[in-house]
């Protein structure tokens, strides 16, 4: 036979009456406490006794004591009413953003750059709602968004995608990388057409498509496409292959890192734009944590 909890019959109050009482064992002062009659209290907690089968407190004239069933029943009441509470919260929580989880997708992650300054102020606020941070292309980040494997992607470029929302969250400039040992590395900038006989090494992750773009498009109509090797690195190992001396590479002004050796980065003089940097997400999610980082993305820009 199911018993009479399980199936609705044993009120809340009552469970809640049973805890005050074992708390300042005596029904006088529970009933204080509890903003309600002594009399309510004990008719409600005798009729839980006989519910349960069991004697939950001893009554004497000198007050209140829990039996040991008792003491074990209110430990599990107590317990349960913890973890109660706790779904409650946890689900406010998360319906106002402040819990649960993103996954984001991001082209490169560098220390003190908008996005790192924004994830950062976003953990600040909102302690309890955890990242997961993946790094990919655009192509990448569009699939894993499309799937459900990701709430949010961050990629370089603007983007009009048919099936997801777009908006650009910040711009950037765009700076050349080149060996300190480098002809034009005294130069305070250059121009796209003095670059027009180097070698470009771009990465085959992260933003390297869109850079790879990039140079095609700036050199389109005026001068043959410059050398472009596509290289299966990262982006400290990529620059240790500009610093040996063995191509050049472009980066936002907001990825550069101030310590890299043997590195410099020069302006473009004749780069008709700055670098726009998108967030991409399905229309579909309308998770509040996602709404507060785009809010928040959109307030520190």
């Amino acid at each position: 036979m199911p018993s009479k909890l399980l199936n609705g019959r044993v009120p809340m109050v009552a469970l809640i009456q049973t805890l005050a009482v074992a708390e300042y064992l005596s029904f006088h002062r529970a009933a204080l406490a509890l903003g309600t009659s002594q009399s309510s209290v004990s008719a409600r907690i005798k009729t839980l006794e006989e519910d349960l089968g069991i004697v939950l407190f001893d009554r004497n004239t000198r007050g209140v004591r829990l039996t040991e069933a008792g003491r074990r029943f209110v430990d599990q009441v107590h317990d349960a009413m913890s973890i109660l509470d706790r779904a409650i919260k946890t689900a406010g929580m998360q319906s106002r953003g402040e819990e649960g989880e993103l996954r984001i997708g991001v082209h490169a992650l560098t220390t003190g750059c908008f996005l790192d300054r924004l994830l950062e102020r976003f953990h600040d606020d909102y302690p309890s709602v955890r990242l997961h941070i993946t790094e990919g292309t655009a192509r990448d980040g569009q699939f894993m968004v499309r799937e459900g494997k990701l709430d949010l992607a961050f990629m370089v470029g603007a983007h009009d995608i048919s099936d997801l929302n777009a908006r650009i969250i910040w711009r950037d400039r765009l700076l050349v990388a080149l060996s300190a040992k480098h002809l034009l590395a005294g130069r305070p900038d250059v121009d796209w057409q003095q670059l027009a006989e180097e070698t470009f090494l771009v990465r085959h992750g992260g933003s390297g498509p869109q850079v790879y773009d990039l140079i095609v498009t700036r050199s389109a109509g005026k001068w043959l496409t410059p050398a472009i090797i596509r290289v299966a690195v990262g982006r400290t190992a990529l620059l240790s292959m500009i610093a040996a001396g063995h191509g050049i590479s472009l980066f936002a002004e907001e990825g550069v890192a101030a310590n890299t050796a043997n590195v410099v980065f020069r302006p473009i003089r004749d780069e008709p734009e700055t670098i726009p940097f998108s967030a991409i997400w399905s229309p579909s999610n309308r998770a509040p944590a996602l709404l507060k980082l785009l809010a928040l993305a959109t307030n520190m820009r």
